[in-house]
């Protein structure tokens, strides 16, 4: 870690006796209040001479892991012409615990790596990025997204996948995974987003074990008693799911494809938004996380096994080299572990981290994914 806890805290607390409004396109506001149109104007506008935002309007505030605002905006004549947009939905990294959760563990160099360097190339529906910086010295991030509307439908965990969009999530997957399979110049290219198991370090210094338990213990009830019964043998099973990527081939991966991060298009197809998790892993994180927590129990029993071998298929198609059904299906079960580690700390975060998703959807996924591994025989299927 090139940030600790302590400095972290301290260049907040600098920053903080120092705020001033965002005017200029190297500005990153300190929060939505200090941006002004000027700023707007410089990130927005910069491309079309003469167009200018006369004024803007912050929507409700919306906050978790991140901050995150709609700003509505009042071009000029010439801004308007050249159609410029009327409304942008922002992220930002404004409180300090969101600098802990989101920039301790690099999240928001992630993001904003993402969208910059690779979102052009990347075969994936994805927001399209107008702007995104961070400050390396204290976390301080934004990122401006196109404004995807009230048409879009934003997942959450009531919204059922349907056998046709669940087989869309699959595609998605096994087409930017195998992409950057089947290109060693373009992997090459990922050198900036960590391994997942350097990911998993950064976040263990956060707290993210004694989250995990305290979370798998408040969410016993949910769980499967064969599950529960094994409390003591959770953690090192998370932890040897992980090194497992340190011998297995690496490919891009969202990281963090959890349903709540999934949304259908006015047009009915699937998109993958929320791109701070990035990492550099095995395939078999992002499809386990995916079919874990987008399908409901039923029809995942149901459908498991047909979309396991279409993975298999269309990842063989897309990288150029052959997976087996059999590869796709232990990999798949073996990493459903820091899935659910994920979930039992999102239940119960440590101190310092913010609330990041609400109780009834962390109860809701922690209750699949751990079906998935008691169905699946995960406990036992690491020798």
């Amino acid at each position: 870690m090139t940030m600790t806890l302590e400095k972290l805290s301290k260049a907040y607390e600098i920053e903080q006796l120092h705020y001033r409004l965002a005017e200029q396109a190297d500005d990153i506001p300190l929060d939505y209040e200090a941006i002004t149109p000027r700023w707007l104007t410089a990130v927005l506008g910069n491309r079309h001479q003469g167009a200018c935002v006369l004024s803007h309007r912050l929507d409700i505030a919306d906050d978790g892991n991140s901050s995150r605002r709609r700003i509505f905006l009042q071009w000029n004549e010439e801004g308007r012409k050249v159609g410029l947009p009327a409304s942008v939905f922002c992220k930002a990294t404004h409180s300090l615990s969101s600098r802990i959760s989101i920039g301790l563990p690099g999240c928001i160099h992630g993001e904003v790596d993402f969208y910059n360097h690779v979102r052009s190339f990347i075969r994936v529906e994805s927001p399209r990025v107008l702007h995104a910086a961070v400050d390396s010295d204290t976390y301080n991030a934004i990122v401006v997204l196109e404004d995807m509307g009230t048409e879009t439908t934003f997942c959450t965990h009531t919204t059922e996948i349907d056998r046709q969009h669940a087989e869309e999530q699959v595609r998605i997957l096994a087409d930017f995974h195998g992409q950057f399979m089947a290109d060693p110049e373009q992997m090459a290219a990922l050198s900036v987003f960590p391994t997942w198991p350097q990911r998993w370090r950064l976040m263990l210094a956060i707290g993210m074990e004694k989250g995990s338990d305290q979370g798998f213990i408040a969410a016993r009830e949910v769980m499967p008693a064969r599950v529960v019964a094994r409390h003591k043998d959770i953690w090192a099973l998370t932890q040897r799911s992980v090194e497992l990527h340190d011998h297995l081939p690496h490919t891009f991966n969202h990281g963090d494809p959890h349903l709540r991060n999934w949304y259908i298009t006015p047009r009915g197809e699937m998109g993958l938004g929320d791109w701070q998790m990035n990492i550099r892993g095995h395939w078999s994180r992002d499809l386990a996380y995916t079919m874990a927590t987008s399908l409901t129990i039923e029809n995942r029993r149901q459908w498991e096994r047909e979309l396991l071998r279409y993975y298999a298929e269309l990842l063989s198609e897309s990288s150029g080299q052959p997976v087996s059904f059999q590869t796709v299906f232990d990999n798949y079960r073996q990493q459903l572990m820091t899935v659910l580690a994920f979930w039992t700390m999102t239940l119960m975060p440590p101190p310092e981290l913010p609330d990041m998703q609400p109780a009834d959807a962390s109860l809701e996924f922690v209750h699949r994914i751990a079906t998935a591994i008691d169905d699946l025989d995960t406990l036992d299927s690491f020798g």
